[in-house]
């Protein structure tokens, strides 16, 4: 019984080493999908930003004007 025991262990150890293995990359996933999510977030919030801002110097160029 001993190479069936040692097998059922190596077996194990290799199902627990592959399930840590798919555990970790669906961590790099997700923390990618954060970090692109949050960097979608900062350029829309830029976009804004600057959309802003042209329409105040618009704004502020019509009163110039007048």
């Amino acid at each position: 019984m001993g190479i069936v025991d040692d097998a059922k262990d190596a077996l194990d150890a290799t199902g627990k080493k592959i399930s840590r293995a798919v555990d970790d990359a669906r961590d790099k996933v997700a923390d990618k999908t954060d970090e692109a999510k949050a960097d979608a977030k900062v350029k829309h919030a830029e976009a804004e930003r600057d959309a802003t801002k042209a329409k105040n110097d618009y704004k502020e160029g019509l009163r110039d004007d007048t």
